[in-house]
């Protein structure tokens, strides 16, 4: 079992900047993958940055130039850097891993980009 913990949401102007964290704890061999989604009011949960445990990254389209994801040294811990953010960046942002080949969900941390 793992549990992830999300923080640094908030409120922030257009064009400015947001740090979020997630750490993962329990019972866990291996993560494999970990990435970060985000849902929007009315709209599906999509994907925003994965990376992988080689450090292989992937972004959405609509990030890229603009936000980084990265892993801590401890390597349980992963970051969301998100600069230039517009308002349309806002929404419930959650992070996620794929640990022992099992699926696991953070709670969510709002972020909203005022115009």
């Amino acid at each position: 079992q793992v549990q992830l913990v999300e923080s640094g949401g908030g409120l922030v102007q257009a064009g400015g900047s947001l740090r979020l964290s997630c750490a993962a704890s329990g019972n866990f061999l291996r993560i494999n993958l970990m990435g970060w989604f985000r849902q929007a009011p009315g709209k599906q949960r999509e994907m925003v940055a994965t990376i992988t445990s080689g450090a292989s990254t992937n972004y959405a389209a609509f990030v890229k130039g603009r936000f980084t994801i990265s892993r801590g040294n401890a390597k349980n811990a992963f970051y969301l850097q998100m600069n230039s953010l517009k308002p349309e960046d806002t929404g419930v942002y959650y992070c996620n891993t794929l640990a022992d080949m099992q699926q696991y969900w953070g709670q969510g941390t709002q972020v909203t980009v005022s115009s």
